[in-house]
């Protein structure tokens, strides 16, 4: 049994921002794949919903004149891993939700549903910040852009305010053109399984200089909120591509990493594992991009 106070279906964006303001103790609902395991565990027993699933506006993706990337906060997985932009301009991150839970998650799962349970495990969410992604959120005053790397403000704390609703993830054309992704998720099974550990790599190649022009690494369970590397990035921009960088890249990962000790791994564990899965997913983007210029040549 599912222990629900009260339930609204909200049609549009501004009624549900109406919605949520009238009944703030009210939680979002869309696919459900998070709240309601909550609500049936006795977590969440007695909480009202507003659902936005069956507001169209927050749902598809879509190319902007100005190469912007807008991915509506109620897409759900499977639809972002087929969507052709995803597959032509940012693949990696159609491959990070197609690895969320199994094909009946990833059909009613969606992308702003993972952001704003502000899991660490939520495998969408390294892509997302590793793209330096915005978030435009809806509200009474008429809505707020916030980057995604100010939304966590602590283990499942997000940065949304009573009478908000998250209706876009916008990528902007600046920060995926010319850059190659991989994202590699640590878990103890192969499938239905969260991250013991994830990490997404993004990078800018000069492919016939061998120079890594630029590269953004972000770590799931690596830290209380998403992880960016900073100092690591900082370390290997301008570098050349041969083995010392990857052997200080390595290093540098478990310098600056925080995971914590729990029942799936210890902390050494993942420390180990946090250097290995950034040095693999570097190797990949740099092969992504060296396949590219391949092809162009041919």
């Amino acid at each position: 049994m599912y222990d629900i106070e009260k339930y609204y279906n909200a049609r549009s964006v501004s009624e549900a921002a109406m919605l949520l303001m009238e009944h703030p103790e009210a939680r979002i609902i869309s696919g459900g794949s998070d709240v309601l395991i909550k609500i049936r565990e006795g977590k969440m027993a007695g909480t009202s919903l507003v659902s936005i699933r069956d507001i169209e506006e927050l749902k598809g993706i879509e190319r902007k004149e100005n190469g912007d990337i807008y991915i509506g906060a109620g897409t759900v997985f499977s639809h972002i891993t087929a969507n052709s932009v995803i597959r032509k301009y940012i693949p990696v991150l159609g491959e990070a939700v197609d690895q969320v839970g199994g094909p009946q998650i990833r059909n009613i799962g969606t992308i702003g549903g993972n952001i704003c349970n502000g899991a660490v495990s939520a495998d969408s969410v390294p892509t997302v910040f590793s793209y330096n992604s915005l978030l435009h959120i809806a509200n009474a005053e008429g809505g707020r852009t916030v980057p995604v790397r100010e939304f966590y403000l602590g283990p499942g704390r997000v940065d949304l305010h009573p009478g908000e609703v998250l209706t876009h993830v916008v990528i902007p054309r600046a920060e995926y053109e010319g850059y190659h992704g991989h994202y590699i998720k640590y878990s103890m099974r192969n499938a239905m399984d969260i991250a013991t550990l994830s990490c997404s790599v993004v990078s800018k190649v000069n492919v016939s200089e061998k120079i890594l022009e630029d590269v953004r690494i972000t770590f799931g369970v690596a830290a209380p909120v998403p992880y960016r590397c900073t100092e690591t990035e900082t370390l290997l921009k301008g570098r050349k591509l041969d083995t010392s960088l990857y052997q200080e890249l390595e290093e540098s990962i478990r310098n600056e990493i925080h995971p914590r000790d729990s029942w799936r791994a210890s902390k050494a564990f993942r420390l180990q594992i946090g250097g290995e899965i950034a040095r693999r997913a570097l190797i990949r983007t740099v092969e992504l991009a060296e396949a590219e210029l391949g092809g162009e040549n041919a």
